[in-house]
């Protein structure tokens, strides 16, 4: 019998009196587990296996054995958080058992915070009633081989809003704070607005668009403020003079409580303007000028301009009938309103790149008529179209869950047919900054209905509480859970999946999309065993031939080189990813390893992947030149990939059509099966998460103005 805790952290709490709290973005786990070993100068504990970045709410197995310890180290993005914690697995083991097999506590970290960490108790048995040294220690190495055997979470830098020079991102506040252009309460819970990462300006996420000075924290002339296109240049000074303040005063800048009991801070002799002494060098010089009404003066000019200019050109370049209404302008995502003729709109594509399927019309809206519900997108022309909510649908089984949300297996209630609905909380959207991460994903996935091998998209609706993505329910299973079973795949299997994911790569590339998050998690099986692609959460648009972008995002055992190094990249990262995938479906282990994230970036960017004797030639070779490290001579980017030896049998029409045999068919007993899923998750009660009222109220709904969608396809679903 081998005893083993199955562990899961969920949460991570920090004192919120502490001023480091506002630095704790997006924290993470890594887990070493340690063993004991004696040497002449005592016993010492020694990392033997691969660090692991278990994603919050989901598993891991530990098996037990004495001297074995776990060391727990909870992270950020910014590297500046490191708490830490040690636990004894044996000690662990048996205040589970005291607890029936199930324990759940705060886990106290070091220097600060605490982790909630679940833990239950198992026992193994082994094929032949009784498990060996040699036994255990193979099976410890199998279960430990490079975190295969773990779900391996994505990570993205937090977005950043470029605005006249200002470096915005989502904040938390950890004091009352005031926002700097309208000068009203920033109010909310977690990351309730904006703050420039160079000057500390603070504003409303709202207030964005309402921002006239330029950065002064910026290498630009900090005297010098232009707005409108540099049409208007504003230069006026505050004069500022030490002020003592009898009552509790915050800072006009930054947002903060003005401290002290005397000379807290600045007050300008013109316009009253209050600031701390450290941010005087950083307030745009616009004494007496009221940024929001001047932002929305100039907008109303902007758009009557606009309106006038196409008015003027009353050029219409589209060929067949289209229906036309008051001439005006297209709005754009943002809210804002664009003079782009419908001419160089083609009626299959919308303003954002996307393609969409089926006959389309284009409506062109006046800025002033223009309805709050109209779609940004090129719609069908069905008129009517019929709506869904998730009172449609009847909630079966859970089959994923993390901090964005879950995953459910729903059946329309009027057809019987089944989808895999997924439910992502609106406040947990908008508190990471993730509503155009949002508004990606769901353009990806309806351009997916183009490809057989991407996960296709049938509707889109929302609540008040969450957004909800109703797409075809792939019941085989991901590669992660298949290569559990089997460790490593065989050739001709790899070969099959690996020549799919390429066709689902080279569709979304010729797309101008970078997919970026590609992993054994992210490739589903269907019911007959060909493969789907499935979370476009991390993909970029319009990215072109020459297109470069430079965002760190990935999963950390799959991120290129040129992404580390902070370079600028194209669909290279895909290639570099795909070279992992493979490896990983070949060998059973990931090419690239340390006990932590740095050093697994540091064998990212330095070490060549050992490749085993038993490896076919074309197999090697392929590796090698997708794990070339130089992005524009990679295989993918350079050369043929489908003309490589390793595709020498492969009939790539035929593969492209799906009537190449798979390989392997998952074991299905019903459209509804869901065996080829964590047991964890399905054992779970579906049902949505709770929100808090209070935060769901202060929620801006029209950020989510354009979500909602139904492909013709579902409707004739409906219908049946």
């Amino acid at each position: 019998m081998s005893p083993f805790l199955r562990i899961g952290f969920s949460n991570f709490e920090i004192d919120p009196g502490l001023a480091y709290y506002e630095e704790v973005l997006n924290p993470y786990c890594a887990v070493y587990m340690k063993e004991a070993i004696d040497t002449e100068k005592g016993q010492v504990y020694k990392q033997k296996k691969p660090t692991m970045y278990p994603p919050w709410s989901t598993t891991f197995d530990a098996h037990v054995h004495r001297g074995r310890i776990m060391h727990i180290m909870v992270k950020d993005r910014t590297a500046e958080l490191k708490s830490e914690a040690t636990v004894a697995l044996d000690s662990l083991a048996t205040r589970c058992k005291k607890e029936n097999g199930k324990l759940e506590i705060w886990l106290e970290m070091k220097p600060q915070g605490r982790l909630l960490m679940e833990a239950r108790y198992y026992l193994e048995k082994s094929d032949a009633g009784g498990q060996t040294d040699a036994d255990l220690e193979s099976e410890q190495e199998r279960d430990g081989l490079f975190t295969l055997h773990q779900r391996r979470g994505a990570i993205k830098q937090a977005k950043v809003h470029l605005v006249k020079c200002h470096e915005f991102s989502a904040t938390f506040f950890p004091q009352p704070t005031f926002c700097s252009v309208c000068k009203e309460f920033v109010w909310g819970l977690n990351k309730q607005g904006y703050q420039c990462r160079q000057c500390n300006a603070a504003i409303h996420k709202k207030c964005i668009d309402k921002v006239i000075a330029k950065c002064t924290g910026s290498a630009i002339n900090s005297k010098e403020t232009m707005i409108h296109k540099e049409r208007f240049k504003i230069d006026m000074p505050h004069r500022f003079k030490v002020y003592n303040y009898k009552s509790p005063t915050f800072c006009q800048h930054c947002g903060t409580l003005l401290w002290g009991l005397a000379r807290q801070g600045l007050k300008c002799e013109e316009c009253s303007m209050n600031v701390h002494h450290k941010c005087q060098k950083k307030v745009a010089n616009l004494c007496g000028v009221n940024q929001k009404l001047m932002a929305e003066a100039l907008a109303v000019i902007e758009i009557q301009q606009q309106a006038k200019s196409t008015k003027e050109s009353d050029i219409i370049g589209r060929e067949g009938p289209v229906g036309i209404g008051q001439p005006g302008v297209v709005r754009a995502p943002s809210g804002l309103v664009t003079d782009l003729p419908v001419s160089s709109a083609p009626a299959s594509k919308d303003l954002s790149g996307v393609l969409w399927e089926g006959p389309t019309e284009v409506c062109r809206l006046s800025s002033a008529a223009a309805p709050e519900e109209e779609p940004l997108y090129a719609v069908p022309k069905k008129d009517h179209q019929s709506k869904f909510n998730i009172e449609d649908f009847t909630l079966h089984k859970m089959l994923g869950k993390g901090s964005f949300g879950k995953v459910f297996l729903a059946e329309l209630k009027k057809s019987g047919k089944f989808f895999a609905v997924k439910a992502l909380k609106k406040d947990v959207v908008l508190m990471d900054d993730d509503v155009e991460c949002t508004m990606v994903e769901k353009r990806v996935l309806s351009l997916a209905w183009e490809n057989p091998f991407l996960t296709h998209l049938y509707c889109t609706f929302q609540t008040k509480e969450n957004l909800f993505f109703v797409m075809e329910y792939l019941n085989g299973g991901d590669l992660m859970f298949h290569i559990q079973s089997c460790h490593k795949f065989d050739v001709h299997r790899a070969t099959f999946y690996a020549a799919e994911i390429i066709c689902g790569l080279q569709f979304l590339h010729s797309k101008g999309v970078i997919y970026r998050d590609l992993k054994l998690d992210n490739v589903l099986l269907d019911s007959d065993g060909h493969i789907k692609i499935a979370d476009f959460g991390m993909c970029k648009e319009n990215m072109e031939e020459e297109s470069r972008t430079s965002t760190f995002c990935g999963t950390p055992d799959y991120i290129a080189p040129e992404i580390l190094l902070g370079q600028k990249y194209n669909s290279s990262v895909d290639w570099w990813s795909f070279g992992v995938l493979l490896y990983e479906m070949l060998i059973g282990q990931s090419p690239f390893h340390g006990r932590d994230e740095e050093e697994l970036f540091q064998s990212i960017r330095t070490d060549n992947p050992v490749y085993p004797n038993w490896l076919t030639k074309a197999a090697k070779d392929i590796m090698i030149k997708l794990f070339v490290r130089e992005p524009e001579e990679r295989l993918g980017v350079k050369g043929n990939i489908r003309q490589h030896a390793f595709f020498t049998s492969m009939d790539w029409s035929a593969l492209e059509q799906r009537q190449v045999m798979p390989p392997f068919k998952p074991t299905l007993t019903s459209p509804s099966d869901c065996s080829n899923f964590d047991k964890e998750f399905i054992n779970e009660k579906p049902r949505l998460s709770c929100a808090d009222r209070t935060l769901i109220n202060s929620v801006d709904q029209t950020m989510f103005r354009n979500f909602s969608f139904v492909n013709p396809g579902m409707n004739r679903i409906a219908a049946r």
